[in-house]
This record gives C-alpha cells, structure tokens and sequence, in this order.
C-alpha cells in the first residue's frame, strides 16, 4: 500500500491555526518531500528481500564447502591416526 500525504489539507490545517497560506503550503511541500520521501514500498521490500536471499545462498554455498573440506580433513586425520594407532600395535605385539 502507497501512502499519500494530502498536502491540501495539512496546507489548511497550517492555514486554520493561523499561518499565512503561502508558509502552509511551503511547509507542506517540504513534509511531503522529506517524510514521503522515506517511506518504502512493496517494491522496495521485495527487491531488497530478493538481494538478501541471493545474499543467503551464496552464503550457504561458502559454508558448504567449507564443511566439506573439513569433513575431508577430519577424515584423513582418523585414517592416519587409525593406521597410527594399527602400526603401534603390531609393533608392540611383534616386541613381545
């Protein structure tokens, strides 16, 4: 939903309370440029929800090759330290 600011009647509101007409409509133009200005949009919503998704995926993808590289490691490091662990034992078995 687009929110509009109806600058006649803040204009006349102003103008009721005892501003001259050319200073109300001044100080509505001025509302309307710097309030307006900072509302955001559906528009606005969604396309910075779909940067933030693309954001998150790319995000995820990093993640999930940095956890497949340290599944990698953590295995390779069992492995050498179960043949480690297998050469020590036949060593000490071969010792007695």
């Amino acid at each position: 939903m687009v929110y509009a600011m109806d600058t006649l009647g803040y204009a006349k509101r102003l103008r009721d309370a005892g501003i001259s007409q050319q200073q109300a409509e001044s100080h509505a133009e001025a509302a309307r440029d710097f309030i307006m200005a900072e509302l955001v949009t559906k528009t606005d919503l969604h396309t910075a929800l779909q940067a933030l998704r693309a954001d998150v995926q790319a995000v995820e993808a990093r993640l999930e090759g940095k956890i497949d590289t340290q599944t990698l490691r953590l295995t390779v490091r069992l492995g050498a330290l179960l043949a480690a662990g297998i050469a020590i034992l036949a060593a000490v078995l071969k010792l007695t």
